[in-house]
């Protein structure tokens, strides 16, 4: 690898530029990808993480405010959207203390603005979906898919959704009771990876919007199964050391260990008795294999669901980001050098996702981005270059999947800048060139 002619200062000159024109950056990436292969840009997700720092005090963007990491360490917040096959489309970047629903309208307008979409379904998870959000994206060709909370349900539609009777599969008419298949060994066995739903339209604060339920007896024995384990641990804490009980998460095992200080008459306990709090376990196994969904769309409801299932892949962005590409913890201090560091980490991002597309096999994140690492070359003045590297079954099927070679004992200078201007050829030039 060659030594960078660029000092140290001339990086952070850099990266105030990159500050400078990032909207611009991520909007020419939109539309130079379009050359590469059309965008899935009809359905977009939306979410946010944050990133935390190595200092204590406040400044700039740096605030406190509720960590994913649980560390007592000032963040800012990243909102990203992410087009239906996994492409990064857009990000932006916010003070730590800032409320997440907040962030998605201005990226969105930004979208709608420079990237000139207009047409799209916003999927996001319950916690970013306002009223205001929804509604914005209730008009014109707009429209919103969100999960949504059934605990937060007002007792009609909670029982409603909770309710056993009424329930259908697929395109069928036929009604399914879930008693008769919770109490049916052979039903169970049939139904065990079906998913039941059922649907009505609610007006909540002037909005009508669909709301979507459904049920699964694999998913209920998933949650049930995770539960049984933290239960248990909630046992052994109290067994073997109740007194390291502290502030927990809402997740946390420790939720389940009540704690009672004072006595049935009021008064101060002699000591603190620890025991499983049955109340809350059976307060949560009511809403095991339950799943809610909210949306103005009047597709097909196998459809929708299908949409919202992807969610899970804007967090592998964001576990990519935090793990695969050593995005934090950030040690700059200024706000545009900040938002310099987040705007590549973007473009590599992105870069990587659609190389994990173009690949003729499939490989982990990790395999990918150690094995782009360590393809180094020796460069000998007036010769070429000899690849540093192993050759690997990812060189392989990179070199089949992009149409070069570099894995000769030594790959000549020209052949090399010819490697060069391949890669910076339009999708259309290298169709008539035949390469």
């Amino acid at each position: 690898m060659e030594p960078s002619p660029l000092e140290l200062h001339q990086v952070y000159r850099g990266l105030e530029v990159i500050a400078r024109e990032s909207d611009f950056i991520q909007s020419s990436v939109y539309k130079n990808s379009l050359e590469i292969s059309r965008r899935n840009d009809k359905v977009l997700y939306y979410d946010c993480t944050n990133y935390f720092f190595e200092i204590e005090q406040e400044s700039g963007l740096r605030q406190y405010g509720p960590s994913k990491e649980h560390r007592p360490s000032p963040i800012v917040e990243m909102g990203l959207f992410m087009d239906g096959d996994g492409i990064p489309l857009a990000f932006s970047i916010h003070s730590g203390n800032t409320n997440e629903q907040q962030t998605l309208l201005p990226l969105e307008k930004q979208i709608m603005n420079d990237f000139s979409l207009s047409k799209f379904v916003v999927c996001t998870d319950a916690g970013l979906s306002s009223l205001a959000n929804r509604k914005f994206n209730n008009q014109q060709d707009r429209a919103f898919i969100t999960t949504q909370s059934l605990k937060n349900l007002k007792s009609h539609l909670k029982e409603w959704a909770l309710s056993s009777e009424g329930w259908r599969l697929g395109s069928s008419t036929d009604s399914f009771n879930l008693e008769t298949i919770w109490h049916s060994e052979e039903l169970t066995e049939r139904y065990w990876n079906a998913t039941f739903y059922k649907e009505r339209w609610i007006n909540e604060n002037s909005l009508e919007q669909r709301l979507i339920v459904t049920f699964s007896l694999k998913y209920q024995n998933y949650q049930r199964t995770l539960r049984n384990r933290q239960v248990d641990r909630a046992l052994d804490l109290i067994e073997k050391a109740p007194a390291t009980l502290q502030k927990h998460r809402q997740t946390d095992y420790k939720r389940f260990v009540e704690q009672t200080i004072l006595t049935d008459e009021g008064e101060i306990a002699d000591q603190k008795v620890y025991e499983l709090d049955a109340r809350k376990i059976h307060q949560e196994q009511i809403y095991d294999g339950f799943y809610g969904v909210c949306t103005n769309l009047e597709d097909e409801v196998e459809e929708i669901i299908q949409i919202n299932h992807r969610r899970w892949e804007i967090e592998e962005n964001f576990r990519l980001l935090k793990t695969d590409f050593r995005a934090r913890p950030v040690y700059l201090s200024r706000d545009d050098r900040i938002k310099a560091h987040f705007t590549t980490c973007f473009l590599a991002l992105v870069l990587y996702r659609y190389l994990e597309k173009q690949l003729s096999e499939a490989f982990t994140s990790s395999q990918i981005i150690t094995q782009l690492r360590e393809m180094n070359f020796y460069h000998v003045p007036a010769e070429g270059y000899v690849p540093t590297y192993t050759r690997t079954d990812f060189t392989d099927a990179l070199h089949q999947s992009f149409g070069f070679n570099t894995d000769y004992e030594i790959v000549s200078t020209k052949n090399m800048q010819k490697i060069f201007k391949q890669t910076k050829m339009s999708k259309k030039v290298r169709k008539k060139q035949g390469t």
